[in-house]
């Protein structure tokens, strides 16, 4: 006899730090239902006058003719300041930045997104400053280190699309969010946001790269049991 998982039962992982002035929290689980949990229906949802489950609330919110195959409601990087600041990723505000970008355009099947974060209380300004990528490799104790996947994709068998953060914390901090996409045969898109912080100084630097290339420009590198990928043509 087969036994079903009851999905929403399943436990939500966390994990919290304070390194003053900072406070930083991750929560990681299973991924979103497939149909409204209240009916038991995917075209069906939950009455809105009720407080709704997350599918419902992820539809309406949404408005998309489909949403990735995998999105994680409950993988959530957060991070706050004494003063109130506060930088999160959610995949639900990576999935409207999607549809707000390209609200005058047909549905982009790839989900395609530019998310760097959502931010509160931050002046963001230009700047000619750069990350010192030589204090990144500076072997350190780490305090703090967590790998989350946004969503997920398999574009009907036809690659793959995936957005995901990772954050490491020693005397710095740093982020690190990419949307990885791969049209099998056709081309590879990589767009990175890199977030970085030094304890103790009034700010930081965020870094964003879009990067595409067709398969035919893609030159790949074989090394033992790795691989590297070297892109000839680039569109910045």
């Amino acid at each position: 006899m087969e036994q079903s998982i009851d999905i929403l039962r399943l436990p939500v992982n966390e994990e919290e730090h304070v390194y003053p002035p900072w406070y930083m929290k991750y929560t990681k689980s299973h991924i979103l239902h497939s149909k409204c949990s209240v009916t038991g229906q995917e075209n069906q949802g939950c009455p809105e006058d009720i407080n709704q489950c997350q599918f419902c609330s992820y539809s309406r919110a949404l408005e998309m003719p489909h949403m990735p195959d995998m999105v994680f409601p409950n993988n959530i990087l957060y991070l706050k300041h004494k003063n109130g600041a506060k930088i999160e990723f959610t995949a639900l505000d990576a999935l409207k930045r999607e549809i707000f970008t390209k609200k005058i355009k047909p549905f982009d099947w790839t989900f395609t997104t530019d998310y760097m974060g959502t931010y509160t209380g931050f002046e963001i300004i230009e700047t000619e400053e750069r990350i010192i990528w030589k204090k990144i490799k500076k072997k350190e104790k780490i305090l703090f280190y967590v790998d989350l996947t946004l969503f997920e994709d398999e574009l009907h068998d036809n690659g793959i699309a995936s957005l995901s953060v990772k954050m490491s914390d020693a005397w710095v901090f740093f982020y690190f969010a990419t949307y990885f996409l791969r049209i099998d045969n056709v081309m590879i898109r990589l767009n990175d946001t890199r977030l970085y912080h030094e304890m103790g100084k009034p700010y930081m630097i965020r870094e964003y790269t879009s990067r595409e290339a067709k398969f035919e420009d893609i030159e790949v590198i074989f090394s033992y049991s790795l691989f590297f990928v070297k892109i000839r043509k680039q569109n910045y």
